[in-house]
C-alpha cells in the first residue's frame, strides 16, 4: 500500500508571540460560560456551518472522523426535541438521579424544564459514529468516544470564538434524538447543544473554575 505524505504548513512564532497568543486565547476562553437563557434572534447565514466546519478539523482515531453534526433550525423539530427531552429529564429528576447528584446540581439551578431547546434559534446535535460503511460493508472506527469528545470541545470553543453562547446538554437517555432526526443505526447521540445569543438580562450561576494549582501537576 502506497502512503502519501505532503509538506506540513507550520508557522513558528517567537517566544513573545507564543505567550501573547496563549494569553489571548486563555482570556477568550475564560469568559466562556454555559447559558440557559437564549434570545430567539436569528443567526447570520452560514455562521453555524463555518463553526461546524471548524469542529470537523479535530483529530480522530485513524482519521476516521466518527462524527455527524445535525443542525436543527426547524421550530417544529425543536419542539419535538424539547418534549422528548423533558420527558426523560422529568424522570431523571424525580426518579433516576441520586440525592448526591441532585445536591450537586442544586447550585446550578436546573430542573427538568428545558425551554432553551425551543428558544435558541438552532440546536447542534453531535452524533458519534460507532462504525462506518464502505460499499455496504461495516468498517471499524477507533477511539470513537474520545474523538467525538475532542470534536465537541472544538465546537464549543468555535461557538464562543464567534461571539455566541451555548449549553452542553445531555438528556439521558438520548435515543429519542436518533429517532426524531432519522439517523442511521450506526450513529448514537453524543451531545445536544443549543446555540445563539443570550437573552437580555440573562443570568448565570455564581460558580468558579478551579485554579491552575488544582489542575496542574508537574513532574
Amino acid at each position: 500500500m502506497q502512503i502519501n505524505f505532503i509538506p506540513l504548513e507550520f508557522r513558528r512564532f517567537t517566544s513573545e508571540e507564543q505567550l501573547k497568543r496563549a494569553d489571548s486565547f486563555y482570556e477568550l476562553c475564560s469568559k466562556r460560560r454555559t447559558v440557559r437563557d437564549f434570545s430567539s434572534e436569528p443567526l447570520q447565514e452560514g455562521l453555524i456551518e463555518t463553526i461546524i466546519r471548524t469542529a470537523g478539523t479535530a483529530p480522530s482515531g485513524a482519521n476516521k472522523q466518527p462524527w455527524t453534526f445535525v443542525l436543527v433550525t426547524d421550530p417544529e423539530i425543536r419542539k419535538q426535541i424539547r418534549i422528548a427531552a423533558e420527558k426523560e429529564e422529568k424522570l431523571n429528576y424525580e426518579q433516576r438521579f441520586s440525592e448526591e447528584w441532585l445536591d450537586d446540581l442544586e447550585p446550578l439551578g436546573t430542573d427538568w424544564h428545558k425551554p432553551f431547546l425551543e428558544e435558541a434559534p438552532c440546536l447542534i446535535v453531535v452524533f458519534r459514529q460507532d462504525y462506518g460503511f464502505h460499499d455496504d460493508d461495516k468498517t471499524k472506527h477507533y477511539y470513537v468516544m474520545e474523538s467525538a469528545g475532542i470534536a465537541s470541545g472544538f465546537l464549543v470553543a468555535a461557538i464562543h470564538n464567534a461571539g455566541l453562547v451555548s449549553l452542553t446538554h445531555t438528556p439521558s437517555p438520548m435515543g429519542f434524538l436518533a429517532e426524531i432526526l432519522q439517523r442511521p443505526k450506526n450513529e448514537k447521540a453524543f451531545l445536544l447543544i443549543p446555540v445563539g445569543y443570550p437573552k437580555e438580562g440573562a443570568l448565570i450561576p455564581d460558580i468558579h473554575r478551579k485554579p491552575l494549582d488544582q489542575i496542574l501537576i508537574r513532574k
